[in-house]
């Protein structure tokens, strides 16, 4: 325990104390209290409009009371500076749906008055839908803190920009079609499933000859007149600030509607006929779980990443850090406080953090004050805002979120940049406009991850060669200054090897050494197996008595199943007498004769062709073969008739560099194993550069090291492992420099 540690661990766990204590009270109160005010504001009817969307007759102080608790407990656990948490449209809208499963339709599409408060049978409906509801927040709120309380919110750290900004520009339109109830004046059944957006549009385009045009003209003249403020500023200490036109805008409309009659639906309608009286605290009933509680973790993600990906969005503009797994447990906690009010799941409101951030707050203090300015204006002087028309806050509302609807103009620089994010970014944006915020997100997230997957296993490996008389390596394709090295093949593996991509690999390398991989046959197979045998077992291989009692002997390891052929072109006009047929005897008399087809014309033309003495031939042949090689036997013939001729091999060693190779799986361990037994049993010596520490323990886990494949071929350094493939390979007078070098 230490005093340091202690103190780490409270601001961690109340991010509040980071801003309390290094307050910049001269510069930022000004700010937060110009920005509080505006949110305050326009949180009183939106939290009235949030009783008419849900149709549930929720009494206002219940509702005000519970954004209150709410916004202070995001404030003291948050991490965010600029989120407004709040009621969110569509989330209300989803648990009006879940309401409707059980059978509370009559309660939610009442038009009645206070007299249906009074029978008894519509009072008990009434009281089990706001126990459902509120059994419904609890439970959500619940699985969001058992969430964050075991560190799962890790989970948006795997959640690219693109897809953060194509769900926002979704989830923006779906805010937007929630609003057309307002703007139209019209009370329509809001459809529920797949493409349920275009379902509304399409009820709502049929309804239009029912709609206010008195509603439809003041939602035009809210969004002219706030559309034309955006063009004034108002600068505080250098730092430009938005007009407060919102603010200005609902005092100036509140005023007139009280004074005159607009002949456009307000919330009054709903709220009228609601008692207002305060429904105490009380705890939600589970009775229901298991009906429940699908519902409410879908809610419960929605609610979690709706929040985290418009704080992201505003961290990175205002250039600081939230921390995902505080994110969940402060939103899990609002949602448990707006339970006990019996009021719906809540998470970040965009319009109300949109104007927060655009009035200049700086502090979680602007979302203190504007939920204590609205708690008391809306307790005090709420009935004023009652006969509000509905349009004016949708023109707010849909004015806010408009921003979010500017990525549009970002794609087609998206696509030039990376295609891989162009495709996610409509993928995400495809599945939660037509599913909904949660399909759409479960859609959007596994189709990253796939993506994902497949870039992080995708093999791309590249053909090395020197700059010359230089010790660095570049690619042939790209640096035309580079050469290759004659004798060496340098492969530079730009990925980690796994089950995924180690087919790819095996057939890069393979396609460019101009090989092809045949399997054994029988008698070849037969003859690995005896020789990774002892030799009492190879003697009775045939037959072998045991007691069944006695553990079975675990099955030799075969290092390899195919062998290395030269690959045929079927360009050219090979024939019979240009082909050369080299024989491979490993194993002496135990092994029959494996061929490999070289062709006369692939041989390099620096190599000799001539008909070599006895020492010539012994000399060819440790060039090709590395220290220790099995291979102990070659000729070369064209014909019975014809004399034997010595054909070097062209390629002597092969330089795997893995400075770029993260990790190595067990099956792509195995095949690297089998690749170098092959290149071995060939005469070809393969060489691993630049592998990290973790990579080597890889390689030790997975029992990759063997009597042929051992660490004396690993090096340090690409450089160091040429130079010791051309001191191994190369005569002593080609070793020392010319005068000119």
């Amino acid at each position: 325990f230490s005093w340091g540690r202690f103190r780490n661990i409270m601001l961690k766990m109340f991010p509040v104390l980071n801003w309390l204590f290094s307050y910049r009270f001269r510069e930022w109160i000004l700010r937060d209290l110009y920005a509080g005010l505006s949110v305050g504001m326009f949180q009183i009817p939106q939290g009235l409009l949030a009783v008419w969307l849900t149709r549930l007759p929720l009494p206002n102080i219940n509702g005000f009371l519970s954004a209150f608790c709410c916004s202070m407990t995001y404030v003291i656990f948050g991490t965010s500076h600029h989120i407004s948490v709040g009621s969110f449209s569509i989330l209300n809208v989803v648990a009006m749906n879940i309401l409707k499963t059980f059978n509370f339709n009559q309660t939610l599409s009442s038009n009645g008055s206070l007299d249906n408060f009074s029978d008894p049978t519509f009072m008990k409906d009434y009281m089990e839908a706001l126990a459902l509801t509120a059994s419904i927040t609890f439970l959500t709120g619940i699985i969001q803190l058992l969430l964050g309380c075991f560190c799962l919110g890790f989970v948006t750290t795997y959640v690219p920009r693109t897809l953060i900004d194509a769900y926002l520009t979704a989830a923006a339109l779906h805010v937007i079609v929630s609003q057309f109830t307002f703007i139209f004046d019209l009370m329509l059944e809001f459809h529920k499933g797949p493409m349920d957006i275009f379902y509304n549009l399409f009820h709502f385009f049929l309804a239009l000859p029912k709609a206010n045009a008195t509603s439809i003209l003041l939602f035009l003249l809210s969004m002219a007149t706030l559309r034309l403020t955006t063009s004034i500023m108002v600068t505080y200490k250098r730092i430009p600030i938005a007009f407060p036109m919102e603010l200005l805008l609902i005092i100036t409309v509140t005023i007139i509607s009280n004074r005159i009659h607009l002949h456009a639906e307000s919330s009054g309608a709903v709220v009228s006929m609601i008692p207002q009286r305060f429904l105490p605290p009380t705890l939600p009933d589970l009775s229901n779980l298991s009906k429940i509680i699908l519902h409410a973790f879908s809610l419960a993600i929605v609610s979690y990443f709706l929040l985290v990906f418009v704080g992201e969005r505003y961290a990175s503009l205002y250039n600081y850090n939230i921390a995902s797994n505080q994110e969940l447990i402060a939103v899990g906690l609002c949602n448990i406080c707006s339970s006990f009010f019996k009021s719906f799941v809540v998470s970040c409101a965009i319009s109300g953090t949109v104007i927060q951030g655009k009035t200049g707050g700086r502090t979680q203090l602007a979302a203190a004050l504007g939920a204590s300015m609205m708690l008391v204006i809306a307790l005090k002087l709420g009935r004023f805002f009652q006969v509000m028309p509905n349009g004016i806050l949708a023109a707010i509302v849909v004015f806010n979120v408009l921003p979010f609807l500017e990525k549009f103009l970002d794609i087609p620089m998206l696509w030039k940049r990376d295609k891989y994010h162009f495709v996610i970014w409509l993928v995400t944006f495809a599945a939660v406009l037509c599913f909904g915020l949660d399909v759409g997100l479960a859609i959007a997230m596994g189709f990253t991850f796939f993506i994902i997957t497949i870039r992080s296993h995708r093999m791309k490996m590249v053909v090395l060669g020197q700059i010359p008389n230089m010790n660095i390596y570049r690619s042939l394709s790209v640096y035309r200054a580079a050469r290759e090295i004659e004798g060496i093949k340098i492969f530079q593996c730009c990925s980690s090897i796994s089950f995924a991509n180690m087919n790819h690999f095996k057939t890069y390398l393979l396609h460019k050494m101009d090989m092809k991989a045949v399997p054994l046959d029988e008698r070849e197979m037969r003859a690995l197996i005896s020789d990774g045998l002892s030799d009492t077992a190879v003697e009775r291989k045939d037959l072998k008595c045991s007691c069944v009692c006695d553990p079975p002997l675990p099955p030799p390891r075969i290092p390899y199943t195919e062998k290395l052929v030269k690959r045929r072109h079927a360009d050219s006009n090979s024939s019979s007498s240009s082909v050369n047929l080299v024989h491979w005897s490993k194993y002496g008399e135990k092994l029959s004769s494996q061929t490999l087809l070289v062709g006369a014309a692939d041989a390099s033309p620096g190599f000799n062709t001539g008909l070599p003495t006895e020492k010539n031939e012994d000399e060819g042949r440790r060039a090709c073969l590395s220290p220790g090689s099995a291979i102990d036997n070659s000729s070369v013939q064209l014909d019975r008739e014809e004399q034997p001729m010595h054909l070097p091999c062209p390629v002597h060693t092969v330089i795997l560099d893995f400075s770029m190779v993260q990790f190595v799986d067990l099956m792509g361990s195995e095949l690297l194993r089998q690749l170098i037994h092959m290149f071995h049993n060939s005469g070809i010596t393969v060489l691993i550069a630049g592998s990290h520490s973790s990579v080597i323990a890889d390689f030790e886990k997975n029992d990759f090291f063997d009597s042929c494949v051992t660490k004396e071929t690993f090096f340090l350094t690409l450089h160091d492992a040429v130079l010791a493939a051309l001191g191994k390979h190369q005569k002593p007078d080609e070793l020392e420099p010319t005068v000119k070098e």
